[in-house]
């Protein structure tokens, strides 16, 4: 071996330099004393998404394009884009512009701005099963809303969800089990298992002329399993199913809205929902969400009295006209599932020179990915927290999300710290090696 060749053999046995978070613990001791688990919901340490927790940070500093820095200064390609808000990049210079120009004019005031009307007549253009458009803050919001609609609408109680699908924290959206949930906040709930449209048409016929709703996600994406799109024929039979029997079908596009198609996630599968629901991706982190129907539901929509505070700020609505009309030139969709063809097909190369097989599923501007090579999750989990601790943020089982803003060269570093990861992993875990 030459001097250059052992060179070359210690360069590539020296792992990269790994990141700890010193003030991220300091800061979740010390809002532990003030705030209910520190960081409440499934961003919080220990609810499952980013094990272990001493792997993770904890609190951001800043954000800019497809990063965001820890407060302890290491910086992080974000694979998580806020859990989807993020679709051009943090801080898009259109996108800021248009809000702050909005900021110096006004933004909670009395009365709506007429951006307000501008929104929604550009959600009337761009969303195909759209005529009308309605704004809230969080999905929640929006899901709760079109359920409303629903039973407003057709005088019936009953609704049909996805097993596995997430329609927000309202209690009729979680289980029995879960703290706080009575019965008879989901007594009017069925439920049915994605793809299987045999067990929904014999949930409808048992319950003729009671069900309000149908509301399903456009794809299974569920946390911990494999993503499954639908089937061929599913989604055109479930529209005339629901059709037949006078249900409302709402489409929940809070996750997939604008990631698959401008259009909508129901044009994207070919077929057309009463009512869609949307938020994450609406305006690149300004906080509002909308629902959108057709013409049929307006004046139901109208009946309904629903609103909130700060719903009529006007700088989240001047922030999504901005968003929207970018993704529009930019064609995001296509340059998302570009982005997301050249990541995840080279990650699964990266682990099959490593001898492991990383499963692939659901859409690419939002897979899901997971090591088949271990039942009980420890070998991928290692390998996610490697990738955190070296810069590229994953969480262990939830999709992920891509952002506009990723270039090939942060691809290009992801993929060497996937394979840094798992020289990590075969070190930590020799049974793997």
């Amino acid at each position: 071996m030459t001097k250059f060749d052992e060179r070359i053999r210690l360069k590539e046995a020296i792992m990269m330099q790994t990141y700890s978070y010193p003030t991220s613990k300091q800061l979740l001791e010390r809002a532990l004393k003030v705030i209910p688990s520190g960081v409440y919901g499934h961003l919080g340490p220990v609810e499952g998404s980013m094990l272990p927790p001493s792997a993770f940070p904890f609190y951001a500093s800043r954000a800019n394009g497809a990063y965001f820095w820890d407060v302890d200064g290491n910086r992080f390609i974000d694979y998580m884009c806020a859990y989807g808000p993020n679709i051009l990049g943090y801080n898009d210079e259109e996108v800021e512009r248009a809000a702050n120009e909005q900021a110096g004019l006004g933004n909670c005031v009395t009365l709506p701005s007429i951006k307000m009307i501008e929104f929604a007549e550009l959600l009337v253009d761009t969303v195909h099963s759209a005529d009308w458009a309605f704004f809230a803050k969080n999905g929640g919001d929006a899901t709760s809303f079109a359920l409303t609609i629903a039973r407003a609408e057709t005088g019936r109680k009953k609704a049909i969800f996805v097993k596995r699908d997430y329609h927000g924290v309202s209690p009729w959206a979680k289980l029995i089990g879960n703290a706080g949930v009575v019965e008879e906040d989901v007594s009017h709930n069925l439920y049915v298992d994605w793809n299987d449209y045999q067990a929904l048409e014999n949930l409808v016929e048992q319950h003729p002329g009671e069900i309000a709703c149908l509301m399903a996600c456009p794809y299974s994406h569920g946390n911990y399993v494999d993503n499954e799109l639908p089937a061929a024929d599913y989604w055109s039979k479930v529209r005339a199913l629901c059709t037949k029997h006078g249900i409302v079908l709402a489409i929940d596009d809070v996750r997939c809205g604008f990631r698959l198609d401008l259009a909508g996630s129901d044009h994207y599968y070919g077929f057309k929902a009463d009512l869609i629901c949307f938020c994450k991706a609406l305006a690149n982190g300004h906080n509002v969400s909308a629902i959108c129907g057709i013409q049929e539901l307006k004046g139901t929509a109208a009946s309904v009295f629903y609103t909130g505070s700060y719903w009529f700020s006007s700088v989240p609505f001047a922030a999504g006209i901005a968003t929207i009309q970018k993704l529009k030139r930019i064609d995001a969709p296509k340059l998302l599932r570009e982005i997301g063809q050249k990541l995840t097909g080279g990650l699964v190369d990266v682990a099959k020179s490593h001898g492991f097989h990383l499963n692939i599923s659901g859409e690419l501007p939002l897979w899901y990915m997971r090591i088949t090579d271990d039942d009980t999750q420890v070998l991928h989990q290692a390998w996610i927290a490697a990738c955190v601790q070296r810069g590229v943020f994953f969480t262990n089982h939830h999709n992920h999300f891509l952002n506009t803003a990723l270039t090939d060269e942060d691809i290009a570093f992801t993929l060497d710290v996937a394979d840094d990861a798992f020289k990590a992993v075969k070190q930590l875990l020799p049974q793997y090696a």
